[in-house]
């Protein structure tokens, strides 16, 4: 006889075990509170983000700190967090201090800070619109019927990760009236603090979900890799664009 599956226990299980991850990545980033130079310390805690991401999302984005490029060759600011596509588009000028990704390769920018208020929900906001307001290409992609026509460039996704909120009310009534304020390009998805707490607006503009307290990575980790899959592939890179634009010879004087 088959014995039934036990899904409550299967269910809190999962929950709990989750919980644990949360609290040992709270624990993680905590103990950077040790290091007396801050630009050290930051770097201690975006590497703990960066961990967290690879360890939930697929190996087809790639997560690290870079600097994103375009084929006009602007660039945007640089980028604690980047979720990107490796499968389809390369990483240009790329090693340990400096890697540069194209802008049709992101598909979501974060920020990494202490907490979440508003002046780095401000600071979060103007970070994803440098990399928002780029120039992205796409070519038709051809097939064995014919071409399918080019994809246009994707939203974005923008957030912020932090150790914890500032507001006494956590993710209440002043978090949503400063991040109604950022519109446009500075538009923040989502956010997640280790302490405890998540959002996204992932159903729509002002369309608020918040996690459970005790298990907001497990909130946060699924709600963006659902997004993450709606969003499909990358445009197919105009690489005959970055050649023009980025490897002509300067005309001498």
């Amino acid at each position: 006889m088959i014995a039934e599956h036990k899904t409550d226990e299967g269910v809190e299980f999962l929950q709990q075990a989750f919980a644990s991850e949360q609290i040992c990545l709270e624990t993680q980033l905590r103990s950077s509170d040790r290091i007396q130079h801050p630009g050290d310390k930051g770097e201690v805690n975006e590497q703990f983000f960066i961990d967290f991401l690879r360890k939930y999302l697929p190996n087809r984005y790639t997560v690290d700190k870079a600097m994103v490029i375009d084929s006009t060759g602007a660039t945007s600011d640089s980028i604690d967090v980047v979720v990107f596509d490796r499968q389809y588009t390369p990483t240009l000028l790329d090693n340990d201090k400096h890697r540069y990704v194209p802008a049709e390769s992101v598909y979501a920018v974060f920020e990494c800070k202490p907490t979440i208020d508003k002046g780095y929900l401000e600071y979060a906001a103007d970070k994803a619109a440098s990399v928002r307001r780029m120039h992205r290409t796409s070519i038709p992609i051809q097939h064995a019927g014919g071409e399918f026509p080019p994809k246009p460039p994707h939203h974005i996704v923008g957030g912020i990760l932090a150790i914890s909120v500032d507001w006494v009310d956590g993710l209440g009534k002043s978090f949503r009236e400063n991040h109604k304020t950022l519109t446009g390009n500075r538009i923040l998805d989502c956010g997640f603090a280790a302490e405890g707490a998540a959002f996204d607006i992932f159903d729509g503009e002002g369309s608020y979900r918040f996690g459970p307290e005790e298990n907001a990575l497990a909130f946060f980790a699924f709600r963006l890799l659902s997004r993450l899959q709606a969003t499909a592939t990358v445009p197919a890179v105009d690489w005959a664009a970055y050649a023009t634009n980025l490897s002509s010879t300067p005309a001498l004087v």
